[in-house]
């Protein structure tokens, strides 16, 4: 075996100008605001202070560089989507330093998840060309008053949608827009960049990627903003033909509001509360296993996560005790430290909104196994939390909290289970333990969820992705992703 590759990350400065990306130049701006490390509270960057202004220049020159970019090949387009996944591969992990610094993830997910050989590969999924179009079986037509008979076909033709706003999460800043803007510049539209206020510098870096790989001005900028005014611009615009967004389901309802007057098309990546059912067969220590990632992975900010456990009455008492067990194991400490596990949530807003809603929880009637409590550190830590004995009426259960808090039912059969997972105005993922996989599949194909993982955590990449009832609309990734950033036109003929 060989030595781990050494990488060159680049220190922070702080006091290193940003600007926006606008029309392939970076334009400066009158106004910055701080970007504050979650894990020390300490200021690391100072971003563009976007305006309302600023976000029209950005749909006119992504208006602009639509036709051209819209009639380039798909060969080309990839060509340039690979050249940008070979820059990341090489430069992004020397980001890792400054993506921890503004996400406050540990060190371990910053380099494996957030700047990780992951993030190229999103971009190099879509250089290859693929052909959408599809031709439909011919039919006869009788004569009628609309024209002679004869043998009709068609082809539903699939082109891009136009010019795209891609609205992303602070979670995993760059994934996220990677899962965005490579399918929809594969598609041949048009983007602008708003990530989220908390952690846009690492995007800004992309943005110098962009350029360097040589895509043409216009096609890829980035806008960044602390307040509401310059996305809500691009929602608004008539010019904008969709908006893709990640975030919350009450954000959610705001864009397609702001956008209904111009029927902008939507994709939404929304709000989740994951139910992992498990019948009295399951496999605890598996179960446990993936439940302790709401803990681990990203403290819980992650809408995926399996936050709502539903376990059958004969395995509860040993799986919370079990969970009380493993918690005591996670290390809460330092983010840039190898064996932390558990760091900081990525702000001060967060942290109070996940304390209070365990405080809710608890004088709603729950049981505080552990946590619930803030760890002695600088930043805007909250400890791994666990509360048992929840009813399905409870805030706590039925409410996204966003942060390493687990909430446990029991449940005495898989109809009630299967009720119980469904009893949610969320829809997004869902996990299902059971010693039987037949019967695992079962039950996974009665839950209202758009994914559902058996006896695992593990994403197909390739699979369709997306929420039921509030939790989106739509779906990305794999082939989904290239049809979500397009619009079908049906072109067809007399023979």
């Amino acid at each position: 075996m060989g030595d781990t590759p050494t990488i060159d990350r680049q220190p922070v400065d702080s006091q290193e100008e940003w600007r926006l990306l606008i029309g392939g130049e970076w334009t400066a701006t009158s106004e910055t605001y701080e970007i504050v490390d979650p894990n020390t509270t300490e200021v690391v960057g100072h971003a563009p202070e976007g305006t309302v202004a600023d976000a029209e220049a950005a749909i006119t020159a992504a208006k602009a560089a639509l036709p051209g970019w819209r009639d380039t090949s798909p060969t080309e387009r990839g060509a340039l989507l690979e050249r940008l996944s070979d820059i990341l591969r090489e430069r992004a992990p020397t980001w890792s330093t400054l993506v921890q610094a503004e996400t406050g993830s540990t060190i371990n997910v910053a380099e494996t998840m957030q700047v990780g050989p992951n993030l190229a590969d999103r971009y190099s999924q879509y250089a290859v060309p693929r052909d959408l179009d599809r031709a439909e079986l011919p039919v006869t037509q009788a004569a009628s008053a609309l024209g002679p008979a004869g043998l009709v076909g068609a082809v539903a033709h699939r082109q891009p949608a136009g010019v795209v706003a891609c609205i992303t999460s602070y979670n995993f800043p760059l994934v996220n827009v990677a899962g965005k803007l490579a399918p929809a510049l594969a598609m041949g539209n048009t983007c602008i960049i708003k990530p989220a206020p908390q952690d846009p510098l690492g995007v800004l870096r992309l943005g110098e990627a962009v350029v360097e790989a040589g895509f043409p001005p216009g096609v890829v900028n980035v806008l960044t903003s602390s307040g509401v005014d310059a996305p809500a611009a691009l929602v608004s615009s008539p010019d904008v033909n969709m908006v893709s967004f990640t975030g919350s389901s009450a954000v959610g309802k705001r864009i397609m509001a702001d956008g209904a007057a111009s029927m902008t098309r939507v994709l939404m990546e929304l709000g989740g509360k994951g139910a992992l059912v498990m019948t009295e067969d399951a496999d605890i220590g598996k179960a446990v296993g993936a439940i302790a990632s709401v803990w681990g992975f990203h403290s819980g900010q992650i809408c995926t996560a399996p936050t709502r456990v539903i376990c059958h009455r004969s395995l509860y008492d040993e799986l919370v005790s079990t969970l009380a067990n493993v918690v005591g194991m996670l290390k809460v400490g330092d983010a840039i430290e190898r064996d932390t596990l558990v760091g900081p949530l990525v702000s001060e807003q967060q942290r109070d909104n996940v304390e209070s809603f365990v405080r809710g929880g608890v004088e709603a009637g729950a049981t505080l196994v552990c946590g619930g409590d803030r760890p002695d550190l600088p930043g805007y830590f909250v400890a791994p939390t666990l509360l048992a004995d929840c009813t399905p009426d409870m805030h706590a259960v039925r409410e996204e909290a966003f942060g390493p808090v687990v909430v446990v039912l029991s449940h005495d059969g898989d109809d009630e289970a299967v009720a119980l997972a469904n009893d949610s105005a969320y829809g997004l993922y869902s996990y299902v333990y059971a010693g039987d996989m037949a019967r695992a599949y079962r039950i996974a194909r009665c839950l209202e969820s758009g994914n559902v993982a058996l006896n695992s955590v593990v994403p197909h990449p390739n699979a369709p992705f997306g929420g039921f009832k509030e939790s989106g609309i739509g779906r990305d990734r794999g082939i989904a992703g290239l049809e979500a950033y397009s619009e079908v036109q049906a072109i067809s003929w007399l023979a």
